[in-house]
């Protein structure tokens, strides 16, 4: 709270409000910051934690829609939040399990039919895309533990080690999330911050 005090000084009058909210968020609750990852170990863990943290930011986006929600396209782009899920979905197939396990991904790589991915299609559903993210980030998960060295170089393409596959991965998916925000803004006014403090409790209540 010393680091917030010292910024808050430092503001002007007009944005001292959204500081103070900004850390209302921030503020321990059971001992961890609910904005902040939690503390890691190693790269794998440093890695795999923040991906982690990404996915349910992009997952928080789409909580409570219907399938007609999560296949519009409200904002000036043509994204969807449905066509988010599943384009990260497979972006995270194509890297991990194609790209450091060097298993077949037929139809996905090499990439057939690249504006698929953004597309959520009318026989597809929202629980779909969400059951077949989950399952993505598990086969990634496992792959990454059997990865002893980081540094090994990817099988796809040899020039980018497994370290620089799963850091595109990240940045990848904390852009996507990104997006989410603004597309679910537009189409409802639900706002990230409420959206992820609903998601994460979800999560904590599913674990008792």
């Amino acid at each position: 709270m010393a680091i917030l005090a010292g910024l808050s000084a430092l503001c002007p009058r007009d944005c001292r409000g959204r500081l103070s909210l900004y850390a209302s968020r921030v503020l321990m609750q059971d001992g961890q910051m609910p904005l902040l990852a939690r503390p890691v170990a190693d790269d794998h863990d440093s890695l795999l934690t923040f991906l982690a943290q990404q996915r349910g930011a992009l997952r928080a986006c789409v909580l409570g829609l219907t399938d007609e929600q999560a296949r519009a396209t409200p904002s000036a782009s043509r994204l969807s939040l449905g066509g988010l899920i599943k384009h990260a979905a497979r972006t995270e197939r194509r890297w991990v399990i194609a790209g450091i396990a060097g298993r077949p991904l037929p139809g996905l790589w090499p990439i057939e039919n690249w504006p698929d991915d953004f597309r959520m299609d009318h026989d597809e559903t929202l629980a779909g895309l969400l059951s077949y993210y989950t399952e993505t980030a598990v086969q990634a998960e496992q792959i990454i533990a059997e990865v002893a060295d980081l540094g090994q170089p990817s099988v796809v393409d040899p020039e980018k080690s497994a370290r620089w596959v799963l850091l595109h991965v990240l940045k990848e998916t904390a852009r996507h999330a990104g997006h989410a925000d603004i597309i679910r803004e537009t189409l409802d006014g639900q706002r990230a911050g409420p959206l992820t403090d609903a998601y994460d409790a979800g999560l904590a209540g599913s674990e008792l």
